[in-house]
């Protein structure tokens, strides 16, 4: 049973009985993926349909730009919210939805909904790519009760899941922009208050605490998105694009995924994933000109090795940069410019501050013997060229 149905007005949702006991359970599932909180599907008609999760290979990777008029970014001017240690949970909360939930708009497109956060004065507001999609134009409100404004798609970066859209500045007068903050200075077990319109709801607070660190999630084409920050504060869909606060009130990252139960279900079991500030630092320069980020770029998939050191490479693209430098499927990933290498997720991380036509040092093992060959990393494509994705694809 969907909570949300056809009919304009919400009906109750009555939980099904618990299913009878079972004296020997089976062993638990592995976990599954991350799926995307989605943006929520808009309500036709008046009345609001039911919640669907959008697989990767439905969402929308393409550019949609604006380049003759490219945005400035002006400096955020928000101030931090003041909260004492002493203050319980429930004050931080309250106190940063206060200061921040003016500045957090519902973004509705054609096909559904979800959640951005202005970022400067200019009107420049963030989301997610996957909310966009491939819409150049979609419509946001920062007041439950006001009116939708038009706003202009300006870029998107699929290999990030991020968008950035321009609304009028006169239509964002008297909205602070929100600060964005170090991400590499959050720790587990920090405040989080995520903001958003979840389930086609207005305006709504969810609070936590930061749960985990230097994640790793799928993007929507298919490449690894890395030092993903991990929450238990309630994410659901149409939640994706809006901001996860720190007790100061800046903005720590963007919600993009949840992990769902086993079976396929839909609804938030206290673990979400939000894309680092510092991420959206780095992509929204090219963002607000209407460019695309350029990511660099191995060729290469890697998987897990038997004995679980270093990363073993499954299969290189064809005439990309490593097939061109001389690695080869089987080779194990020891290092890369000197960074010792654990896992696949490894290969990833130790490229993603790197840029296209840099070079780097592959440090690999080759049927026993170590060899190193320098690869000159190329621009990352609109999506992963090989049917078999896996996670570590750098």
């Amino acid at each position: 049973m969907s909570l949300w149905t056809d009919d304009p007005k919400p009906r109750e949702y009555t939980p099904p009985p618990p299913p009878p006991r079972q004296p020997d359970p089976p062993a638990a599932a592995p976990p599954p993926a991350p799926r995307y909180p989605s943006r929520w599907p808009a309500a036709i008609g008046g009345g609001l349909v039911s919640a669907v999760v959008v697989s990767a290979a439905l969402l929308g990777t393409g550019l949609a730009g604006n380049n003759d008029q490219p945005a400035t970014t002006a400096p955020a001017t928000t101030t931090p919210v003041s909260i004492s240690a002493s203050d319980g949970k429930a004050d931080i909360a309250r106190a940063v939805y206060a200061a921040a939930s003016p500045s957090v708009a519902s973004v509705r497109t054609q096909d559904g909904s979800g959640t951005g956060f202005l970022v400067d004065s200019n009107g420049t507001i963030v989301t997610n790519a996957h909310v966009v999609g491939t819409s150049k134009q979609v419509q946001v409100r920062f007041d439950d009760k006001g009116d939708y404004h038009d706003a202009q798609v300006l870029s998107v970066d699929a290999s990030t899941d991020l968008a950035a859209i321009k609304i009028d500045a006169s239509d964002a007068q008297g909205i602070r922009p929100l600060q964005l903050a170090d991400s590499d200075g959050v720790q587990v077990g920090d405040s989080a208050i995520a903001i958003g319109y979840p389930l086609g709801l207005d305006r709504t607070a969810t609070a936590g605490i930061i749960s985990g660190l230097e994640r790793q999630i799928e993007s929507p084409n298919g490449f690894s998105i890395d030092k993903v920050i991990q929450t238990d504060a309630p994410v659901n869909p149409g939640n994706s694009g809006g901001p996860l606060l720190n007790a100061k009130g800046q903005v720590i990252g963007v919600n993009s995924q949840i992990a769902t139960a086993a079976g396929g279900g839909e609804g938030n079991v206290g673990i979400a994933f939000a894309i680092p500030a510092n991420t959206v630092k780095k992509v929204l320069p090219d963002l607000e000109n209407g460019t695309a980020p350029q990511h660099a770029y191995l060729g290469l998939q890697t998987r897990a090795t038997q004995n679980g050191a270093g990363a073993q490479i499954a299969e290189t693209t064809a005439a990309g940069p490593s097939e061109k430098a001389g690695l080869k499927a089987g080779d194990i990933v020891k290092k890369v410019d000197g960074q010792a290498i654990s896992s696949p997720d490894d290969v990833a991380q130790s490229i993603s501050d790197k840029s296209p036509g840099d070079k780097v040092t592959v440090t690999v093992d080759r049927n026993g013997h170590e060899e190193s060959v320098d690869v000159t990393l190329g621009q990352r494509p609109e999506s992963v060229p090989s049917q078999t994705q896996q996670q570590g694809q750098p």
